[in-house]
């Protein structure tokens, strides 16, 4: 065999690997299925029945339709957390240590990372959306095959934010501090729970700014019985989302070549 297609297959078989133990490990961890996939759901029953009819969302539409796009946001968030979070788990446990001296290359434990998030994140997004559907959530092939992909960018961008923030860090705590400071702020500013239309100046442009907003956009197109969004801006806003998508991994490939990383 050709060194380069020994190369390949390792590198093809790690990806494999390392995304299968994603998968295994948080199956069998209940607490995180619990904590991943109950705390947004139940932010949206709280949120979305408690704002009732306080708030005029566009065309009339029912809060709780209008908040679940951001719920399953909210998901994918909790989902890139607790994926990442585990980075610095393996660096203590050493099973990291073994990963980086394997003869693989760097992109393939970025990789098999985002996608165990990406995966975690879309199974559970999409058990949600199934359960949700009797509520008036309007389905076709068509919106469906919208949804998955619209996730699977936004939970991979995601992942690959929380791998960035995670991989340099040594402290469980600390990774924590820098979530609520950029994570939960990001979502917030993502028009998730109020539309940036009617916003202050400032904050409509941070939501502008904000490229989870784009992607949320498109997820509420696909979603919501009363989305504005023509095909022409929701082709701009899937190349804004792709290409926040590709940013965000191209830097975590960089981060994990080039960030020495702390051990314990």
């Amino acid at each position: 065999m050709k060194p380069a297609t020994r190369k390949v297959g390792n590198n093809t078989l790690a990806v494999y690997t390392l995304w299968k133990r994603e998968v295994v490990r948080f199956l069998r961890q209940k607490n995180r299925i619990v904590g991943a996939l109950g705390t947004p759901f139940v932010f949206w029953l709280l949120i979305g029945s408690g704002v009732g009819r306080s708030f005029h969302a566009p065309n009339g539409q029912n809060y709780l339709i209008y908040f679940f796009p951001g719920m399953m946001l909210l998901i994918l968030l909790f989902t890139a957390i607790f994926s990442t979070i585990s980075i610095i788990e393996d660096r203590r446990e050493g099973f990291l240590q073994a990963v980086l001296c394997a003869p693989i290359s760097r992109g393939s434990i970025v990789v098999s990372k985002l996608l165990g998030g990406t995966t975690l994140g879309l199974l559970q997004s999409l058990i949600v959306y199934f359960l949700v559907l009797p509520m008036g959530i309007p389905f076709s092939l068509e919106r469906f095959l919208g949804v998955v992909l619209t996730l699977a960018l936004l939970g991979m961008a995601m992942t690959a934010v929380g791998y960035i923030l995670a991989w340099p860090l040594d402290s469980v705590q600390g990774y924590h501090a820098l979530m609520n400071l950029l994570l939960m702020p990001l979502w917030l500013l993502s028009g998730a729970l109020f539309p940036a239309e009617g916003a202050y100046g400032w904050i409509k442009t941070l939501i502008f700014l904000n490229p989870l907003y784009y992607g949320l956009e498109m997820l509420r197109f696909w979603l919501s019985p009363y989305s504005s969004l023509d095909l022409g801006k929701l082709l701009m806003y899937f190349l804004i989302t792709l290409l926040f998508f590709i940013t965000m991994t191209a830097l975590s490939i960089w981060v994990t070549d080039k960030v020495k990383v702390k051990h314990p």
